[in-house]
């Protein structure tokens, strides 16, 4: 795909349309190969822009609007059907680029999987990375019945290639005994079951240093997304995740990245959830880049 070319498809509400001139570049990785329930988040990043039209381009919380922010929608990286290797090194090698021109990666998932390789690539331009991870789900798993390649096991693998000190988890509330073991045996920062008030203790350690932030939408209790792969009761509302983004956003971290993952349309007829995936992406939007 040619950055340079306006992407043709649907877009994102109030995307630029000239790559050169943008800050933010809005991408989807349509990836759910590794899915252990439900399928389907292949298809959230196209529904995540076809509801955009029904936000207001303004967020009274930041009190800024979409015209604040210049940002391109490149559309969906096309990876090949089945072949999660492949997809992840066609993943890594967008993001590179994104990263090589300066620009700021906002991702749209697919599963978790796809965070990996994102992380990796903004790892090799930011040495000093931390992660800010909000999930319902430890993903640290080394395999999901036999297959390291697992949406269960994103985490894991940035925590090993980054040092688990450097990764924070907020709002979990599901994982193996051995997943919560090993974080707790390596320094890994994992909060239980809250998200806004431990990310409010967590933010000042890490000012000043270069933040990727990736979002499970499964963090937020299934009466606000149902529409994902694997939905867990005991999750926070829509509002504490906004009032997260715009902490993280208040905040001294250089935030130099992010995503928002696993929409699945198919599982929401009600569309709740891609219409609060929208909303999160404007806030992500307007309140990480300054």
């Amino acid at each position: 795909m040619r950055f340079e070319e306006t992407y043709s498809g649907n877009v994102f509400i109030k995307s630029h349309p000239v790559f050169e001139e943008s800050r933010v570049v809005l991408y989807g990785m349509p990836m759910d190969w590794t899915v252990s329930f439900r399928p389907g988040s292949r298809f959230g990043p196209t529904r995540i822009r076809e509801v955009s039209p029904g936000l207001e381009e303004y967020s009274p919380y930041l009190d800024r609007e979409l015209d604040d922010v210049k940002y391109f929608d490149a559309g969906d990286i096309p990876l090949p059907f089945g072949n999660a290797q492949r997809s992840l090194d066609m993943i890594e090698e967008f993001v590179d680029r994104i990263l090589d021109a300066g620009k700021f990666p906002l991702g749209m998932g697919g599963e978790h999987l796809v965070s990996w390789p994102v992380m990796k690539a903004v790892y090799k331009k930011y040495p000093d990375l931390a992660i800010i991870h909000f999930d319902a789900h430890t993903d640290l798993r080394e395999q999901y019945e036999g297959e390291p390649l697992s949406h269960s096991t994103p985490i894991r693998k940035i925590a090993e290639h980054i040092g688990p000190k450097n990764v924070y988890s907020f709002g979990i509330r599901s994982g193996m005994k051995e997943e919560f073991e090993w974080a707790k045996e390596n320094g890994m920062h994992i909060s239980k079951f809250e998200v806004l008030e431990p990310l409010k203790q967590i933010l000042p350690q890490l000012a000043g240093r270069p933040v990727y932030v990736t979002i499970d939408i499964d963090v937020l209790d299934p009466a606000h997304a149902p529409g994902t792969g694997t939905v867990d009761a005991g999750g926070i509302t829509s509002k504490e995740l906004l009032a997260s983004i715009h902490e993280i956003a208040r905040s001294e971290v250089n935030v130099v990245g992010g995503d928002l993952v696993e929409v699945a349309p198919v599982w929401d007829p009600s569309e709740q959830t891609v219409n609060t995936a929208s909303k999160l992406i404007r806030e992500m939007i307007l309140g990480w880049i300054k």
